[in-house]
């Protein structure tokens, strides 16, 4: 069995009510069940929220709300593997024959159906955790921050001077979805550890939204990329 958790919480402070605001004509939570439920991949599509209206609006966009979220798990400090454990743990307990899941975040509204599918071929007995990933667009080794005087102050500054094509390619996570088998879940997680494998997204599928700018802009990229589409 495989099965998807979303995690939602109702108290998002930099954009207001982010999960369940309006993007391109539903709210923001539906688009990533959408596509978990596109993919056909999940027997069940979980959302883990604390707050009643989200919960609401998950199942009408086609999840499940089975529990409440406990309030420790619902501040600014909680982080993604204990919720998503919590879950699990849920599930395991309601003997859910659990072989994998999904953490899905509420925001991916570019996540498509096929990298769902494609992360969850690539796990196997050697790899706990797949997830997608974007390359730099520009090789960071040649990053610098503002100096005492404004002068550039080189994070490498051995590699101040070395062309950009003789530096490694580099890349970040995307911040779309984690699978993770169940053992690699409940077993001290490390995500992004020597057991995991990414596959690579192109930069204009993974939009960071945490200003009202990033809103806007995901926005018009979003009606552009569906209008490409059809």
């Amino acid at each position: 069995m495989n099965i998807a958790i979303i995690p939602a919480r109702g108290g998002s402070k930099r954009i207001p009510r982010k999960n369940v605001r309006q993007f391109c004509g539903q709210p923001m939570i539906a688009w990533p069940i959408t596509a978990a439920r596109q993919s056909g991949l999940f027997d069940h599509i979980i959302v883990s929220t604390d707050d009643d209206e989200i919960a609401e609006i998950a199942r009408e966009a086609g999840a499940e709300t089975p529990f409440v979220r406990p309030a420790q798990l619902a501040d600014d400090h909680t982080g993604t593997i204990d919720v998503i454990t919590h879950a699990l743990g849920w599930a395991v307990d309601a003997e859910w024959p659990v072989e994998a899941a999904c953490c899905i975040y509420a925001t991916a509204a570019f996540i498509a159906p096929d990298d769902l599918e494609r992360g969850r071929e690539m796990l196997c007995e050697s790899v706990d955790f797949v997830f997608p990933a974007v390359r730099y667009g520009h090789p960071p080794q040649r990053g610098f921050t503002a100096g005492e005087n404004g002068d550039p102050d080189f994070l490498h500054p051995e590699h101040r001077t070395t062309r950009t094509q003789d530096l490694p390619e580099v890349y970040h996570d995307s911040g779309q979805f984690y699978w993770g088998t169940r053992q690699g879940w409940m077993n001290n997680p490390d995500l992004l550890g020597p057991r995991s494998r990414f596959f690579e997204l192109p930069e204009w599928r993974a939009r960071d939204i945490d200003r009202p700018e990033d809103w806007t802009m995901a926005e018009q990229l979003f009606q552009v990329t569906r209008q490409g589409t059809h």
